[in-house]
């Protein structure tokens, strides 16, 4: 089964069955129901909505039915075509908007698309009203108007360079310093709107010298687009034949974040928001708020600035309420997600870059110098085989109370906090599967922790 229905939009591929897969049927039930719940929860009868798309090759046919759609529920559209998740979010507010669509499968394959949607405020809609919104798609409950009703459609070009100007504006992005540092900088877009997006930036932040890999916005991606290291051996090459100061990897819809260091070796998406929040608490003392599969190492640079550290469940959703609750100064996830309210409440890859540009040239140091000056710890991704019938709660709730004499967290399944590393367990929305996360100073150590857990789950199951 290839279509996903959860609390922040749907997904599936292309093609196929209506209910099996992202067809033109699953789109415009799914659309017709956020109308309705934008006006329910709004008050308004005719919202504003904005529509942003990745490049991706099914774009332009999700764009047509899910605009289409919206008309046809009678709200306005105001399309900003070609775009990035966080320029889509920002245009939202910046065009007093009521809510927002992104047209994006962010790292799925090319065969993917996805719609996610936006509250009034740019950010993605909560996991309440992402279950009203469900209910109403599951049952039709939704009406399409007469024709004297039908909402009208604007196209609006312009925004990823209001974005841009945006990033460029900001009180710690120091362009001045950038400009002097003579960066040469190799890009990997993966051939959707970072392309665009990314070194539009980067010149206008006075970065000497661009080169561009795979930024055409051809939507036939070059390489799979999650930014992982294994899909990621073009760049790394790249860089240390070019003699760049270093890389910059995005993912299709731009709010994933990885940098490739001089010497060609990554930087390790887990350190982008470690290398930006250390950056940012140099200069604004605040907490700072991370997913609890992210490395512990921001909490170690946290409280190296005098600063208090927070873990939130997994989500982007769930970040930003944590952040908003402690007033956290940054925050994001482990993936390459920055997220610095400053500017919005988003991951978002062209302030995560900016930040990083800054603080390079603040501090005339390489990449892999840098990298150095972090806490060193090693990832192990794992889980554990379940068949449908499994009480996966009674298995959580299991480890929890096996291992209650360490520090145990149970706001998204269940994480172990050792001395020396931790353990997250989840659940999969998706799958019958337990995903495991581990954490050591070491990679044997991370295997470690693992193993351990594996092995317990297998008594258990």
């Amino acid at each position: 089964m290839t279509l996903i229905k959860s609390i922040s939009g749907i997904r599936g591929t292309i093609g196929g069955q209506p209910g099996d897969n992202l067809t033109p049927i699953d789109m415009v039930k799914f659309t017709a129901a956020f109308v309705k719940f934008v006006q329910h929860h709004k008050g308004v009868k005719r919202p504003k909505v904005v529509v942003g798309r990745d490049a991706r090759l099914s774009g332009f046919l999700v764009n047509q039915v899910v605009c289409g759609t919206l008309q046809a529920m009678g709200a306005d559209v105001l399309d900003i075509g070609l775009s990035t998740t966080p320029t889509t979010e920002i245009a939202v507010t910046g065009l007093k908007a009521d809510a927002g669509i992104i047209l994006t499968a962010s790292h799925n394959p090319a065969q993917w698309n996805a719609l996610k949607l936006l509250n009034e405020k740019g950010e993605f809609i909560s996991a309440a009203e992402g279950a009203w919104l469900l209910d109403v798609a599951a049952k039709d409950d939704f009406d399409f108007v007469p024709i004297e009703e039908i909402g009208s459609y604007q196209q609006i070009d312009g925004w990823m360079d209001k974005h841009v100007n945006m990033v460029c504006q900001l009180p710690l992005v120091n362009k001045e310093v950038i400009e002097k540092a003579n960066f040469k900088v190799a890009v990997d877009a993966v051939n959707s709107t970072g392309g665009i997006a990314i070194p539009k930036m980067l010149r206008a932040l006075g970065v000497k010298e661009v080169l561009e890999l795979n930024c055409e916005p051809t939507g036939k991606f070059a390489h799979t687009p999650e930014p992982l290291a294994q899909n990621l051996t073009d760049i790394c090459r790249y860089v240390k034949e070019q003699g760049c100061d270093f890389g910059v990897v995005v993912d299709p819809d731009v709010d994933r974040l990885v940098f490739v260091k001089e010497d060609g070796e990554l930087f390790g998406e887990e350190y982008t928001l470690v290398s930006v929040a250390d950056f940012i608490l140099k200069h604004t003392p605040g907490p700072t708020v991370s997913n609890l599969s992210s490395t512990r190492a921001l909490r170690d640079v946290t409280q190296k600035h005098g600063q208090q550290y927070y873990a939130a469940a997994v989500g982007e959703v769930n970040v930003v309420e944590k952040m908003k609750d402690v007033g956290a100064v940054i925050g994001g996830e482990g993936n390459g997600g920055v997220i610095y309210p400053e500017l919005h409440y988003g991951r978002d890859a062209l302030v995560g870059t900016a930040l990083f540009l800054t603080q390079l040239a603040e501090k005339k140091v390489k990449c892999s110098e840098l990298k150095k000056e972090y806490p060193a710890y090693f990832m192990s991704k794992n889980k554990i085989q379940l068949t449908p019938t499994t009480d996966v709660d009674g298995i959580l709730a299991k480890f929890a109370e096996k291992f209650k004499n360490e520090q145990v967290t149970t706001i998204d399944g269940v994480k172990i906090d050792f001395e020396e590393g931790w353990v997250h367990l989840r659940k999969s929305n998706t799958e019958p599967i337990i995903r495991i996360y581990s954490e050591g100073k070491t990679e044997a150590e991370a295997e470690r922790f693992a193993n351990m857990i594996l092995e317990e789950a297998k008594k258990m199951v």
